[in-house]
């Protein structure tokens, strides 16, 4: 919100303008209507519906399990919750690889979920499939460095382009992305010295999480900074901001011990009748005129 009103539209434009002012884009992860909207108000640039969900909503172990259908359930909630964001879907495993008209179909589904753009992770392998969608008027946003879809190649949540020769590919990759023609690259755990090296060889937007601060925009996962993940993964580049899990559980906590010690619900949580028809009530139910209702079992 600003002081006239709700704010303007974020689009490609602001961001790039974002960039030419030297100012940071302030990204998060949403995947439900209450966090979405939470975020707009606070004045968050951009959100990804990310296939972090199958995580941090589902309870996978990894990404990978997530589907197509359920990734839209969630778009679908992100983009009814926060209309002046610029939101992003995150194009699940095996929705975009097998072929151009799988990465176009899918894609389309989350624009017309309401989304603003998709991403996809991968390089080279994937420029004719980025290709495919941008030709289609779909605006793409490219994932290098920590690829979670592909944990298996990468030996497991491993920080990337740690040597000249790794930043060097992770370059190219940049670069034939950037052909392809995404209109951006978020770098995923990659050092600072890394993801500068690569954000200045490029026309393209570069976002990073944890990837330092030579980017354009900082994305974290909104469990993370909030304290509210049900697990033990902490990732190093994190601030957390909240402890939500700990303000959750002590009221769940609370919530419960008032019900077993019959503390709630109390008589102003109950909703009144007239007086004659509750005397009334009573007598059928056999009980006392005299008996108050929170006595009543």
């Amino acid at each position: 919100m600003t002081q006239n009103g709700p704010r303007r539209k974020v689009t490609l434009t602001t961001l790039e303008a974002l960039r030419a002012r030297g100012q940071s884009a302030v990204c998060v992860t949403a995947y439900d209507y209450p966090t979405a909207a939470f975020a707009d108000r606070a004045g968050v640039d951009f959100l990804l519906v990310g296939d972090s969900a199958a995580m941090t909503m589902l309870g996978h172990a990894t990404t990978v399990a997530i589907t197509l259908d359920e990734m839209l359930v969630f778009a679908r909630a992100v983009c009814r919750g926060a209309p002046s964001a610029f939101i992003v879907g995150d194009l699940p495993f095996l929705s975009y690889q097998v072929s151009d008209a799988d990465a176009v179909r899918s894609a389309g589904a989350f624009i017309a979920a309401g989304c603003d753009a998709v991403k996809c992770e991968g390089g080279a392998r994937v420029a004719n499939r980025v290709r495919a969608m941008t030709d289609a008027g779909i605006a793409v946003m490219g994932h290098l460095g920590l690829t979670p879809q592909s944990l298996g190649q990468l030996g497991g949540y491993r920080v990337q382009g740690k040597t000249l020769s790794a930043v060097k590919r992770l370059l190219d990759d940049a670069l034939a992305l950037q052909e392809a023609g995404v209109f951006g690259i978020l770098l995923e755990a990659i050092p600072a010295e890394a993801a500068a090296y690569v954000r200045e060889r490029l026309d393209v937007l570069v976002y990073g999480i944890g990837a330092g601060p030579h980017v354009d925009g900082q994305l974290v996962i909104s469990h993370d900074i909030l304290g509210s993940f049900v697990g033990d993964i902490r990732p190093r580049f994190v601030r957390r901001y909240a402890d939500v899990d700990a303000v959750i559980t002590a009221a769940l906590r609370a919530y419960g011990d008032d019900v077993r010690a019959g503390r709630f619900p109390a008589a102003e949580h109950c909703y009144p009748i007239d007086a004659g028809d509750e005397a009334e009530i009573r007598h059928a139910r056999g009980v006392p005129a005299e008996r108050p209702v929170e006595a009543i079992a």
